[in-house]
């Protein structure tokens, strides 16, 4: 069974051999830590760790969503410990060099009234060239012949507005000025239409993937009512075009408890949840009992439990038994691993994890390492390892 077949009949409910064994990542201070604790010094990317711990991947077909053209980076002032600049995002912001993964402080946003919008929307014109740079018809065979599941990305409704506007900025204007939100949401939903039509038809395409990133741990920074009224239409538009061409499994990331949000993007046609953060409170044995096989799963172990020790991650593990037996999940961790993870302890979170699904452990990275250079060199040149 490829790995393509795999994750499309364990996303259909069919039997599989085991389900695949993919993982969310690593932070950079993660892939940093390890290398005192024997990962390879070369493992410094997420794409590379994915290959030295012989993890499924999908195949992603080429799209273009960012600004065009992007802002300028401009640093405004540097004085060794705080930097500020202004973000490809055209953000001004401040961050602090000892806490390189932590969220910056945010200054100034590019888009803070209608007149801000109109401006900057032309930078998501979907006709642009720059974003139909490859020709489908030369890439679409190989796409197709893929063993890997393919996978295209249909970008964000509301996260990347709160990027451009800013979280207390869009939270006051859903209040204030809701025909503007919803007019940038519907301007949203055309361009990632229009942007990934050319698409449709000729490659085939197991899975679409949103990103939105809009919860804390209390709840979304959006009430479900105004999602409900304004975003969910506009993802429905986008998945009957995806289902109208054969692509029914659609997942969506966003952090934090999105238990109130389920609902209303299974209503938009968004049917798998990633990466079902525990700590912030989501659930995929909730879910599960709620929205039965409307709903597909994909993460759900707490991270937490790999900081804590071998016995906590036996523990976490076996508690999704129940969703093993029922399909329509992939398990791995909740979010990117942090560096409080031992290498140690991962290393034993995975051996754990593939005992249980039943995944055979892959050969040596040195010895993947010199195969793959004899049968697919290509693949090791794209992530660096050639």
């Amino acid at each position: 069974m490829t790995p393509r077949e795999r994750y499309r009949r364990t996303m259909h409910f069919q039997p599989v051999d085991h389900i695949p064994d993919g993982e969310f990542g690593w932070w950079r201070g993660t892939l940093k830590a390890w290398h005192d604790q024997g990962l390879p010094p070369e493992i410094a990317t997420n794409e590379r760790g994915d290959f030295y711990f012989g993890l499924a991947v999908k195949t992603s077909v080429p799209t273009h969503h960012g600004l065009i053209p992007g802002f300028e980076r401009k640093t405004i002032s540097d004085d060794g410990r705080n930097l500020t600049y202004v973000d490809g995002n055209g953000v001004l912001k401040t961050m602090n060099y000892r806490d390189e993964g932590t969220i910056p402080r945010y200054l100034k946003f590019p888009v803070e009234s209608r007149e801000d919008w109109e401006e900057f929307k032309h930078r998501l014109d979907p006709a642009s060239p720059e974003r139909h740079r490859w020709e489908v018809d030369e890439m679409a065979p190989a796409i197709n012949a893929s063993e890997d599941p393919v996978t295209i990305h249909c970008g964000s409704l509301f996260g990347w507005i709160r990027n451009w506007v800013g979280f207390e900025n869009l939270a006051m204007a859903t209040i204030d000025d809701p025909d503007w939100v919803e007019e940038m949401v519907d301007y949203l939903a055309d361009f990632l239409i229009a942007a990934n039509e050319r698409w449709y038809g000729k490659v085939r395409i197991d899975n679409a993937h949103f990103w939105e990133d809009i919860a804390f741990n209390n709840g979304p920074m959006v009430s479900p009512a105004f999602f409900d009224r304004v975003v969910v239409p506009r993802y429905k538009r986008i998945t009957d075009q995806l289902k109208e061409h054969g692509t029914d499994v659609v997942s969506l990331d966003c952090d934090g408890n999105i238990m109130s949000l389920t609902p209303l993007w299974i209503k938009g046609g968004v049917n798998t949840m990633f990466p079902i953060e525990i700590r912030a409170g989501s659930d995929p044995l909730t879910m599960r009992e709620l929205y039965g096989h409307d709903v597909l799963l994909s993460g759900g172990v707490d991270k937490m439990a790999l900081i804590a020790g071998k016995p906590e991650i036996l523990d976490d593990i076996k508690r999704l038994d129940p969703l093993i037996g029922d399909g329509g999940f992939i398990p791995h961790v909740d979010h990117r691993v942090p560096p409080d993870v031992t290498l140690e302890n991962y290393r034993y979170y995975l051996a754990e994890k593939r005992a249980w699904l039943g995944v055979p452990e892959p050969a040596p990275y040195e010895e993947r390492l010199a195969a793959t250079r004899q049968t697919n060199p290509e693949r090791l040149a794209a992530i660096g390892l050639e």
